[in-house]
């Protein structure tokens, strides 16, 4: 892996004369954003930043790529939003930290040991760590926003405590080349672990407000994928839009449009980017994914397009797995997922202010909800 190490970034042109907290010596926040240590800190924030450090499975090796690099990738992508000197997004000329407070909340206590001996219990513990510090992200009315690697750190844990605190439908935006929806965790064959490749159909189970017909599948294609398991989807009403059908015929512009059926008759959006969802397609060679690369992949453009769309209608929480490891383009990507999730967020209040009530974009991530996590996704 060609990953510059912390003394080249420190030193590089877009990062040495700056200062910026840390949360260790080779870690600094993300965009340099003041850190919460407890969670009285999280008051009035409007998003949280949460890493979740977490490699499935026994061994040194997760899909063919040395563990380290993917555990890293919560610093490594703090490291590379440091290089941004503000919230300011010359697309859009608006600085995001003038309209929303965001606070880096440091990684979950995730027992090392996890990663390297995987057990039932292990893997329970590693979940419950990061549910902690979502559960208190959404106790402040903060979107919690989770830097993850592997479920169920990176998706279930962030799945289950916004289903559990909102009171109606739960919709699901998720971007992925698997669709993750076995019934049992192939590692563990545990009904309690929400695997790599059970994490959604476990949610699902669990949690009857999280409906198939308000669930947005994007991304996935080829031939990986048990015709049962997509078929069940299909036929329970799922939204799903292949990377073919993306390619030929929706665009970018139609996905966009689509996003809406996470939205239909739901109380709260949870959103969950699968980043092997670029596959090839994206700013570095598809190789670097190890196993988990295939062609037809989406570009950093539309995952960043798509964000930037949920972030103008609202969402209760954002999760990332399975980020590319070893290239510093790929972790500025999902700096600028982040960022352009967050600007549209700030666009959809902007405009919420600018207009009547009950004219478009005023019920959109608008103010804090009694029951319900901030930002609240509505129609």
């Amino acid at each position: 892996m060609g990953y510059p190490d912390w003394d080249t970034i420190r030193n590089s042109t877009f990062v040495r004369h700056r200062y910026f907290p840390r949360l260790a010596e080779e870690t600094p926040s993300f965009m340099g954003l003041p850190i919460a240590s407890t969670p009285e800190e999280l008051k009035g924030a409007d998003a949280v930043i949460i890493g979740a450090p977490y490699a499935a499975g026994w061994g040194s090796q997760y899909a063919g790529v040395d563990k380290s690099h993917w555990l890293a990738s919560p610093q490594r992508v703090r490291q590379q939003s440091i290089r941004y000197g503000s919230g300011y997004i010359q697309d859009f000329n608006l600085n995001v930290f003038e309209h929303l407070k965001v606070v880096d909340f440091g990684d979950a206590n995730i027992p090392p040991e996890a990663n390297d001996q995987p057990t039932v219990a292990n893997v329970l513990r590693a979940q419950a760590a990061v549910e902690e510090k979502v559960n208190q992200a959404l106790d402040a009315g903060a979107i919690p926003i989770v830097i993850g690697q592997n479920s169920p750190c990176g998706s279930y844990a962030i799945g289950k405590p916004i289903a559990e605190r909102t009171k109606g439908k739960v919709g699901c935006i998720s971007l992925d080349t698997h669709w993750d929806a076995a019934r049992l965790d192939n590692a563990t064959r545990d009904p309690r672990i929400a695997g790599s490749g059970s994490w959604k159909h476990k949610l699902y189970e669990h949690f009857p407000n999280y409906d198939p017909k308000n669930l947005v599948e994007i991304g996935e294609r080829g031939m990986l994928e048990n015709q049962n398991i997509v078929r069940w989807w299909l036929d329970h009403g799922a939204n799903f839009y292949p990377m073919w059908r993306v390619r030929t015929e929706l665009g970018i512009e139609g996905l966009v449009k689509e996003l809406r059926h996470a939205y239909e008759g739901t109380k709260n959006v949870y959103v969950h980017f699968d980043m092997d969802v670029l596959g090839g397609a994206g700013p570095a060679p598809g190789d670097i994914l190890g196993e988990l690369a295939e062609p037809i992949g989406m570009t950093d453009y539309e995952v960043i397009r798509i964000a930037h769309e949920i972030g103008k209608r609202g969402l209760a929480g954002f999760s990332f797995i399975c980020i590319p490891p070893g290239s510093a383009v790929i972790y500025r990507t999902i700096v600028y997922v982040i960022m352009y999730m967050l600007a549209g967020i700030a666009v959809s209040r902007i405009g919420a202010g600018k207009s009547d009530a009950g004219k478009a974009g005023a019920g959109k991530a608008t103010g804090k909800a009694a029951s319900r996590p901030k930002a609240k996704a509505r129609r």
